[in-house]
């Protein structure tokens, strides 16, 4: 897994109109799970996954996702993708989750393989301006 604080881009002019326009929603990292890429009180710009059934043919090993933690309801998690096991069919994909920083993490080291309905949305850029 890439540990480079690089393999986030920073937000463009159209990333930030697209969260103007709310098609991208804003996340502040707390926890060092995704250290080093991702820092306590980093911001990311997330891009939503569509409702529909195909929604997770889009993620790939290596992306950076926020999801539904499986044990904690309420409570929004931001890990990578490290497998995907489509064994179930387009519908019934589970994926793998794993932090940067596993001696910080929980992950699906602890609580196993996540459906991809849990999955929210892809984390696709720094919010940051300055």
């Amino acid at each position: 897994m890439p540990k480079h604080r690089e393999t986030i881009p920073a937000c463009t002019f159209f990333d930030l109109v697209l969260w103007l326009l709310r098609r991208r929603s804003r996340l502040r990292v707390v926890g060092r799970s995704m250290w080093p890429v991702l820092q306590p009180g980093d911001e990311v710009l997330v891009k939503p996954l569509a409702r529909s059934s195909p929604k997770h043919r889009s993620l790939c090993v290596g992306d950076i996702v926020t999801l539904w933690h499986p044990t904690q309801p309420g409570l929004k998690i931001v890990k990578r993708i490290a497998q995907i096991d489509q064994t179930l069919g387009q519908a019934g994909d589970r994926y793998f989750v794993r932090g940067d920083n596993p001696e910080e993490s929980t992950d699906s080291r602890q609580f196993g393989w996540i459906k991809g309905d849990l999955i929210l949305g892809k984390v696709v850029c720094r919010f940051d301006l300055d």
